[in-house]
């Protein structure tokens, strides 16, 4: 029999499978979100084996359809930008939702699912803390490079240390563990005076 989870996790697959972006992995292409979400699945199960079930789903729900919200759709200025990261929680947490409802959760957990998607309480709640941490550690391993190429070095050392400073202890110990390249690598060090 299909639990509720197996259930979630297929349909909220099925969603993210349907993003038009393509990115590229080991010569593989994928759905973008789809891959986002993968990755941040197989993150908090290395980082966190234990994880409760709503985390595991948060953590494959995080940029659910995330395509159908633009950011060309909001002013180009910090505030358009903030704007737009929260109405993306929201966005993101009613459409999982929907899903879990569907998949035959109860209210108090589908509650609990979207307040993680919405990181409420961050650094006083230990399970949105753990979210956050994995998807800082998704960033630096998977899309740190990326910025790398587009964003001078003092932006480069702000978005550094802003992640740094959203992660827990146990978050940096394992954000220390990535294989970086060379300079990726001295750029962290360089960001957080290590």
């Amino acid at each position: 029999m299909t639990t509720p989870f197996q259930k979630a996790s297929e349909w909220i697959d099925a969603e993210n499978a349907q993003d038009p972006n393509i990115e590229t992995d080991h010569n593989t292409e994928y759905p973008k979100e789809l891959l986002y979400s993968n990755r941040m699945y197989e993150r908090l199960m290395q980082f966190e084996p234990e994880a409760s079930e709503q985390v595991q789903i948060a953590s494959k729900a995080q940029h659910i359809c995330r395509w159908k919200v633009a950011r060309e759709s909001y002013p180009m200025d910090r505030v358009g930008y903030l704007k737009w990261r929260e109405d993306l929680k929201k966005f993101h947490a009613k459409t999982t939702a929907e899903i879990l409802q569907r998949a035959g959760y109860n209210e108090d957990f589908i509650a609990r699912v979207s307040f993680l998607i919405e990181k409420k309480l961050l650094k006083k709640d230990a399970e949105t803390q753990l979210l956050e941490d994995v998807i800082c550690l998704v960033f630096l391993e998977y899309y740190l490079e990326p910025f790398v190429e587009k964003h001078d070095e003092e932006k480069l050392k702000n978005i550094i240390k802003k992640t740094w400073d959203k992660m827990s202890d146990k978050g940096h110990q394992e954000a220390l563990k990535i294989n970086y390249s060379e300079e990726n690598l001295n750029l962290i060090k360089a960001s957080l005076g290590l």
